[in-house]
């Protein structure tokens, strides 16, 4: 136990301490990857012993889950503010692709929530309790469902369930394009200069145009 350490008993005590701890994730996570981050060395930035960061939080994986709903969350509040009012129709797919590469953009500025949304589903929900899972899978959810909204107000011929899967979509296409642009250093000596380019807003684009086709 670190020296000088008193149990939070009180709500707000506690509440502090959880803001404590994900302050230091995010300090971390701004330095590297989250696979480099230990629950140890995440303790120890606090000033915590492991065992008492784990009773503000079930597992090193919940604690990232819960900077990646916030930083979700923050960034549909800059998308909404990029993407702008609903305007009128234009040619061919040019408001699609508009749409689609404001998305891609905002996205792409956001290295932290790129890495957490790429690691979510093969890593951070793999050592999670079933009601933290029902917790966080209700707020992303919601996340989901408020993008979707947003592009179909500004694409108003996309169907509402087509929304959804566009939405959907933007995570797994994110999921995978974003790891395979950004290799670890081993495999960028291996093969340098040959990393995909991190092209989301190209597949963000066809597949929400598709969608529009598809629709008519």
């Amino acid at each position: 136990m670190s020296a000088g350490f008193q149990r939070a008993r009180r709500p707000e005590q506690i509440e502090a301490r959880r803001r404590a701890i994900l302050a230091a994730a995010r300090e971390l996570l701004a330095e590297r990857p989250v696979a480099d981050i230990s629950l140890r060395e995440l303790a120890c930035h606090v000033g915590l012993a492991k065992s008492n960061v784990i009773r503000y939080f079930d597992s090193r994986e919940a604690i990232f889950l819960e900077v990646l709903d916030s930083a979700w969350t923050a960034w549909l509040d800059e998308l909404e503010e990029a993407l702008g009012e609903a305007g009128p129709a234009e040619p061919g797919f040019a408001r699609e692709e508009r749409v689609a590469g404001t998305i891609a953009a905002t996205l792409t500025g956001r290295r932290v929530l790129c890495e957490l949304l790429s690691s979510m589903a093969p890593v951070l929900e793999r050592n999670i309790p079933v009601e933290f899972a029902r917790s966080f899978r209700r707020r992303a959810a919601a996340n989901t469902e408020r993008l979707g909204e947003l592009v179909r107000v500004r694409v108003p011929e996309l169907p509402v369930d087509a929304a959804r899967h566009f939405a959907r979509g933007v995570v797994v296409l994110l999921s995978g394009s974003w790891p395979a642009a950004h290799p670890t250093a081993a495999v960028a000596a291996v093969e340098p200069g040959d990393a995909p380019v991190f092209a989301l807003a190209e597949g963000l684009t066809n597949l929400l145009a598709g969608l529009v086709a598809r629709g008519r």
